[in-house]
């Protein structure tokens, strides 16, 4: 949250943190609370919604200790003649507005609280006779904390009717936690700073979950932030003819997009970048989305690239993704606390099709690709994308363009030929260096994987049904 905040929210200011019921706003709060206890600041929190013993039943579940939370609850006032009793308490629906005002402001000035959360304004809202009367207590309450030490957290669950824009006019800042529901799989969380006076911010939407704990906050990523230096060098396989394509390897700090139809050795191509880096002493990581972790280990193996020993070095990784769990925010945030945290040097996602199943929409994928890879160069990282295309043979089709934002493109192809169905591959794009503009043949066996020479025998091979060359015919 920090991070989003520059830092932090500027201190003695009241704050508004506005969100539908179950997006965590009382979670945050007490975050936010427990968060000033630890750096020895006096803090409370008032609640006209929940009793104490709710907070304290879901201050518990989190695993925080309910002796870090200075709750005052407002109960029925004969509930309250124990003397053992912290603060006053009240029941909001028994008095009227301005005495419940009066009796907060009064405990206020009791405690001399530098952290304090009042939740929630709906209930300080039913108590008014009209809106007007309402808006004006709480300019009063602004008021009233006006020249003191103290930062105020207002929650407000959005339950009145249309948005109340003057609300957020009074608030020094504004916080909005939203639920983007979806037919399927986990709901997605997001949070905006909708305003905040006289300090700087991350604007957008950031991803967010609530877990044991509290609320983990993705930070939107922004790539020209991370910008690095690093040795210009290339990254080879164990396949010579491979690196050969690509014009003697592939050029640290670059993307590539491998694209083709289902089975056509896109995932086996990437795993032998990886594979071979993990042997070399560069940590690799690939990020599964479609295909179980069990089978993409034993085709590797199968293919003499025995994966599971750099596993257990820790050189290789390999990472299960379920885009119906997953948000992209936290999805960008792994790949950037792996990269940073544990110095990745290739990053294989595969693929794309199942980072496109986690996002709303096609063109927010593209934003969040370009931002992910543009992180990616500027930390030095070989990044490989995987993305599937419909179809077996002839004209392959693509749910969204994505070609352009790789440095190079690697295009895998089924053919005809001879009674058979064989696979092809080429290099189409390359920003960075010369590459070879050949068709090779590429088989995987026994004998592992095997790209051959140059297809000169036939025309027509990207049309899946290719016609012997006119000067082989001659022959």
């Amino acid at each position: 949250m920090n991070d989003i905040l520059s830092g932090g929210l500027p201190g003695g200011q009241m704050y508004l943190l506005e969100g539908d019921p179950g997006t965590g706003k009382t979670t945050l709060a007490m975050q936010f609370i427990i968060a000033g206890v630890n750096r020895g600041e006096r803090a409370l929190y008032v609640t006209l919604s929940e009793s104490k013993d709710e907070l304290e039943g879901s201050a518990l579940s989190h695993g925080w200790d309910i002796a870090q939370l200075p709750i005052a609850e407002f109960i029925p006032a004969e509930a309250s003649l124990s003397p053992e009793q912290q603060y006053t308490v009240f029941h909001p629906s028994e008095v009227e507005l301005a005495g419940t005002i009066q009796k907060l402001t009064q405990l206020i000035d009791d405690v001399k609280p530098e952290r304090l959360v009042i939740d929630s304004l709906s209930e300080l809202r039913l108590l008014a006779a009209d809106t007007m009367r309402y808006r004006r207590q709480l300019l009063a309450l602004k008021h009233f904390f006006a020249g003191r030490d103290t930062t105020v957290l207002l929650l407000d669950d959005r339950t009145a009717e249309g948005s109340d824009m003057q609300l957020q006019s009074i608030a020094h800042g504004v916080i909005r936690l939203e639920k983007i529901r979806r037919t399927y799989g986990v709901t997605r969380r997001r949070i905006e700073v909708i305003k905040l006076r006289g300090s700087a911010y991350r604007e957008g939407f950031h991803d967010y979950t609530i877990e044991k704990g509290g609320l983990n906050i993705y930070p939107r990523l922004v790539a020209n932030e991370h910008s690095t230096t690093f040795a210009g060098e290339r990254i080879e396989s164990d396949l010579p003819a491979l690196n050969q394509m690509f014009g003697g390897g592939i050029n640290r700090g670059s993307s590539t997009l491998l694209l083709g139809p289902s089975g056509s050795g896109k995932s086996t191509l990437a795993m032998a970048f990886a594979y071979a880096a993990a042997k070399r002493g560069d940590r690799a990581i690939v990020y599964a989305f479609d295909e179980i972790l069990r089978t993409a280990q034993d085709r590797a193996e199968s293919l003499g690239m025995p994966v599971r020993t750099e596993i257990s070095r820790g050189t290789l990784a390999m990472s299960q993704i379920d885009p119906a769990e997953l948000s992209p925010g936290e999805f960008a945030w792994q790949i950037r606390r792996d990269v940073e945290e544990k110095d990745t040097r290739i990053v294989v996602i595969d693929s794309l099709n199942g980072f496109l199943m986690a996002m709303p929409g096609e063109n927010d994928l593209n934003l969040h690709l370009h931002e992910l890879l543009a992180f990616l160069n500027q930390k030095g990282v070989v990044t490989f994308i995987i993305y599937t295309q419909h179809g077996l043979v002839g004209t392959m089709l693509t749910e969204v363009d994505v070609s352009y934002l790789a440095d190079t493109v690697m295009l895998l192809r089924y053919f005809e030929a001879e009674g058979s169905i064989r696979q092809v591959l080429s290099v189409v794009k390359q920003r960075v260096g010369a590459h070879e503009r050949t068709l090779r043949e590429l088989s995987m066996g026994k004998e592992g994987i095997v790209i051959g020479k140059q297809l000169t025998d036939f025309q027509g091979i990207l049309t899946g049904v290719p016609s012997f060359a006119i000067g082989q015919m001659k022959k």
